[in-house]
């Protein structure tokens, strides 16, 4: 049997027995992927948004929510809160940069593409933009935003969704 040189990831949609997990993905994302753009009072108001768990797998549950998994474990998320909306976009520091963002995002964009969605938007982190841009989401605003005793920095982002002439 030949190993394997890189991990392999599926999708699947989120299970209410996965909030638990995500929660632990939310915080280790937050707490290790942003402390080049948050400071730490910051960061930890923002992953306190976890801290109620039956809150955070209610906000789950109520929306299309994709998981990525790695041998059958999450590692990564994302929520399309609202037709064109994407809410909640996660990564665990362990597998970031190896293609679970894109992944889940590009799995976000060909949905709403084939539900006829005309863009996409985005309340991006400053750790987050370049990640957008690189998507093709052009920056509409800059947001600052409370968080518990805390304001933190983000930026609506847009992206048109080309009409979907060709469903392959």
């Amino acid at each position: 049997m030949m190993a394997r040189a890189h991990p392999t990831f599926a999708l699947r949609p989120y299970l209410p027995q996965d909030a638990a997990v995500l929660a632990d993905i939310f915080r280790a994302s937050i707490e290790e992927l942003t402390e080049d753009d948050y400071t730490p009072p910051q960061q930890e108001a923002w992953a306190a948004a976890a801290d109620d768990l039956e809150e955070f797998a209610a906000r789950l549950a109520k929306h299309l929510t994709l998981i990525a998994t790695m041998e059958g474990s999450p590692v990564g998320f994302i929520s399309l809160d609202a037709p064109t909306e994407i809410g909640l976009f996660y990564v665990h520091p362990a597998v970031a940069r190896q293609g679970v963002g894109k992944m889940l995002y590009d799995a976000i964009e060909k949905i709403s593409k084939a539900r006829g969605t005309p863009h996409l938007s985005v309340d991006a982190s400053d750790t987050a933009r370049e990640f957008f841009e690189r998507k093709g989401f052009s920056p509409e605003q800059r947001n600052t935003v409370s968080i518990g005793n805390e304001w933190l920095s983000n930026t609506t982002m847009k992206k048109k969704l080309a009409a979907n002439e060709d469903q392959r």
